[in-house]
């Protein structure tokens, strides 16, 4: 729905942002948990066994706390409970609507925490998703240097210990020049500078760094969390995954808009994205690995690590987290070893997928989820519903 010109002459991600926030006005627990159920078997679907979800609504419309102050975090478990995936929720701290403190506004009310209020929250998620999943995690989401104070960003990675942090970071231009302005340093430099970074964190996004941030985010051992598809599509920029990876760097990867669902497209994007700007090919290869197998092998273990679940590798210890993809399709026939991920990832129509199990669960089968026909149902009156009120 955002596919028309504005009329400004310069869409991006603030003119989309307008759209996502007037659906934020109608939804309700119950939209809440049908939308969490649908995108939840579409991730399944195409090849994800679990998710951290950066997870923002909170309250009701106009910022009044429901009468559980985690009633909107826990439809996400409770979907989860449903699809069978592997959760790590992520709930975000939202405070002020930019580096000024300037108060939340419209769509944002329903996002917006203190800290005694987030404390709250995350202790009653906490408590709701180990009593029911079993491989539930937390963790904790400062939204962004915009929208999160310098003395709240220090009282989250205080109190909250050996747990996952995500962050969206450097993103758009606009937000880095209000930044430096502020704080006299580019994001990612002045966090890594002000904060003790480490493997516990993702920054998500990061896709405008400069040589030191390169230099910086890889050595600090954090993920950078990069959602290719949604960048593309938001017209965000390149991240400049070559230098990263050269210099030891490690990436997840996940989908941010969900403008396609798609772990395919997500690779595929990032690989595409650096031969355009570089205008070679197989940019992500290594000499020892083909560039299927490079992407397939770094998604897996920076993904494991960014949402701290014990996955990613078949071995002792390990959560059965496994997908298995039809060597009967046209796509693979006669493939071995690597070709088959560079076939699927390059040249494959995203339907290749024909198992996945998370944590045992064998929630796909043949392809399709086995609750597909009723989450599609629950979707659709939920769907219909919101377009008819905005």
């Amino acid at each position: 729905m955002t596919e028309f010109r504005s009329g400004q002459g310069n869409d991006s991600f603030w003119t989309w942002r307008k759209l996502m926030y007037a659906f934020l006005e109608h939804l309700t627990p119950e939209h809440m948990y049908a939308i969490n159920c649908f995108v939840q078997m579409e991730m399944m679907e195409a090849g994800y066994a679990s998710l951290g979800e950066f997870h923002y609504i909170h309250h009701q419309t106009d910022g009044s706390h429901y009468s559980n102050v985690a009633e909107m975090a826990n439809t996400v478990t409770d979907a989860a409970c449903q699809s069978g995936i592997g959760l790590t929720l992520l709930p975000v701290f939202y405070e002020q609507g930019g580096v000024d403190g300037r108060p939340l506004t419209d769509g944002q009310l329903r996002f917006g925490n203190t800290t005694d209020t987030y404390d709250k929250l995350w202790e009653q998620a906490r408590n709701y998703g180990d009593s029911a999943i079993s491989d539930f995690h937390l963790g904790i989401a400062p939204h962004s240097l915009r929208a999160t104070s310098l003395s709240s960003l220090g009282h989250l990675v205080k109190n909250y210990t050996n747990v996952p942090v995500h962050i969206h970071i450097a993103e758009q231009i606009a937000e880095i020049e209000e930044i430096e302005n502020a704080f006299g340093a580019r994001p990612v430099e002045w966090l890594m500078e002000q904060t003790d970074v480490d493997s516990r964190w993702c920054l998500v996004h990061a896709t405008h760094l400069s040589e030191f941030e390169v230099d910086a985010l890889a050595q600090s051992g954090a993920i950078a969390g990069l959602c290719p598809v949604t960048e593309a599509n938001l017209g965000d920029g390149i991240f400049p995954c070559v230098d990263f990876l050269s210099k030891g760097g490690a990436i997840g990867v996940g989908t941010d808009s969900n403008i396609s669902v798609s772990f395919v497209h997500e690779l595929r994007m990032l690989e595409y994205s650096q031969r355009l700007h570089h205008r070679q090919r197989a940019m992500l290869s290594t000499n020892n690995q083909s560039t299927g197998r490079t992407l397939f092998d770094a998604a897996i273990t920076g993904g494991a690590q960014a949402v701290g679940r014990k996955t990613g590798k078949i071995a002792t210890g390990y959560l059965a987290d496994f997908i298995s993809l039809d060597n009967a399709h046209i796509d693979l026939l006669s493939l071995e070893n690597d070709y088959i991920l560079d076939s699927w990832i390059f040249a494959s129509k995203d339907e290749l997928i024909k198992d996945v199990i998370s944590a045992g669960r064998h929630m796909v089968k043949d392809g399709q989820h086995v609750k597909r026909n009723d989450f599609r149902q629950l979707f659709h009156k939920t769907i219909r519903e919101l377009r008819n009120l905005i």
